[in-house]
């Protein structure tokens, strides 16, 4: 083989590994729970519920899937028109995947998600995010705004903190944040993590799930 094609197959390889490396996005820490100490503001927005979801994305070595999961309600909280709080409900059984076209397949997945070894929604339905604090940033093209807030799901509560590009509006405010990535195994979400559980080989799941924020909120 010439150096070139040599050259050509440990991109091509090095594609490959990236390629299969799991959700991307920058990855957030969760760290202890902060006090919320913005209960109101001088204007409060509802969320829009139809115009808004979480796209989340989870992986294995063979391959991921992909989704979404509403909110069930939300609002956002002004106050000389800069957002100082918010807090939003997140529907746990509206977990969808959008990847699987087989219906046997997609409902075994979405059940699976469902069950008491992922997210296990007979007991916690919701799953609850609360801002503490909004900061304005610059520099990134993907991010007017780094927002931090306690996310709680299983009963277990962490703070995270991600980017999101904000639009405040006389009619409303829109937000979207780039893909981030959190660690399940915070939330007790546990089920087969390489890092907890020893043994199975290429059978694990990556600890890492990729989120996506979509929020539209008005009055």
């Amino acid at each position: 083989m010439t150096k070139i094609g040599k050259l050509f197959s440990l991109f091509a390889i090095a594609f490959a590994i990236a390629s299969c490396g799991g959700p991307q996005g920058d990855k957030t820490q969760a760290g202890e729970a902060q006090e919320v100490s913005v209960k109101s503001g001088d204007v409060t927005l509802m969320v829009d519920l139809g115009a808004s979801n979480i796209e989340w994305v989870g992986a294995k070595p063979t391959g991921q899937h992909n989704g979404t999961v509403n909110l069930s309600s939300g609002e956002l909280m002004l106050t000389e028109g800069m957002i100082v709080g918010g807090k939003f409900i997140i529907d746990m059984n509206s977990i969808v995947d959008l990847d699987l076209t087989d219906a046997n397949d997609n409902a075994k997945l979405v059940n699976h998600l469902k069950s008491a070894d992922f997210f296990e929604v007979e007991t916690y339905p919701t799953a609850v995010f609360e801002i503490t604090s909004v900061e304005a940033v610059s520099g990134n093209p993907q991010a007017s705004h780094n927002i931090t807030g306690n996310l709680t799901m299983k009963d277990v509560t962490k703070s995270i903190t991600f980017p999101a590009l904000v639009t405040i509006a006389d009619d409303g405010v829109t937000a979207s944040s780039p893909a981030f990535l959190i660690d399940r195994t915070q939330w007790n979400v546990q089920y087969g993590s390489k890092t907890l559980f020893s043994g199975l080989k290429d059978k694990f799941i990556n600890d890492e799930i990729s989120l996506k924020i979509n929020l539209k909120a008005g009055v």
